[in-house]
């Protein structure tokens, strides 16, 4: 385990944490949908990777591929090896920054929750707010997906899930060269309450794909999607360009 800045309480927290993560498996009904939408040699970028729960479909979905998993907080990134080693899953690298609009550093705070006992890491942010919780607060690193794209030499990139609080719009903004060039499909979270942090709407995201060819469908409760032309409300939303 890295070391963490963490109390006794937290850290059988954490043991919990890595337990969950490395044995469950979360959102099956996504694993169905996204099935026939990544080959099993898909190249997939999960942008906000957590725990690992997305690294794992991805890698199940495609086992001759690769799966890129960019996580800056230093909390999730002492899980997220663990839950990767236990499950074998060897095709999956760990990018231990976030995407941005341009490269820097940024302030991560991350509430403590049942009166410190507990880091709340799924909450993780940047940005500002006002949550009053008593938080974790640490400097991570970011970079660009245009950025990341060279320097892996990417050849393809199939699939982008992004669920970064808020990040959504500036990641989109720092990878528009890599997504016009290989039209991944997108699985975006877009809450305008998150992106307010960053300066953002839902509409600029729309606004930054439609240009390059993205339609955009809208995920409903049942796990079935509705085509829409702009934001319409919070939700997560798959966007699909024409390859063609």
């Amino acid at each position: 385990m890295p070391e963490l800045d963490l109390t006794f309480r937290q850290r059988l927290g954490w043991i919990a944490h890595v337990f969950k993560a490395a044995t469950q498996n979360h959102h099956p009904e996504l694993e169905r949908l996204f099935a026939p939408m990544i080959a099993r040699d898909a190249v997939v970028a999960d942008v906000g990777a957590h725990a690992g729960q997305f690294a794992k479909i991805f890698a199940r979905l495609a086992p001759q591929g690769r799966v890129y998993s960019f996580e800056p907080a230093s909390y999730a990134l002492s899980i997220l090896p663990h839950v990767l080693a236990f499950n074998g899953m060897k095709h999956v690298s760990v990018e231990p920054y976030g995407l941005s609009d341009a490269p820097g550093h940024f302030t991560m705070s991350t509430p403590l929750k049942r009166g410190r006992a507990e880091v709340g890491f799924g909450l993780a942010h940047l940005g500002v707010d006002d949550d009053k919780r008593p938080m974790r607060v640490e400097t991570i690193e970011v970079r660009t997906l245009d950025s990341f794209a060279d320097a892996a030499r990417l050849d393809r990139l199939d699939f982008l899930k992004a669920d970064v609080e808020g990040w959504e719009a500036r990641m989109v903004m720092g990878g528009r060269s890599t997504l016009a060039r290989f039209r991944p499909t997108l699985f975006l979270e877009i809450v305008e309450s998150s992106l307010a942090r960053a300066g953002s709407t839902g509409a600029d995201i729309f606004e930054l794909l439609s240009p390059i060819g993205y339609r955009a469908q809208k995920l409903n409760p049942d796990a079935t999607l509705t085509d829409v032309n702009a934001f319409s409300g919070d939700s997560d939303y798959l966007f699909v360009a024409d390859r063609g």
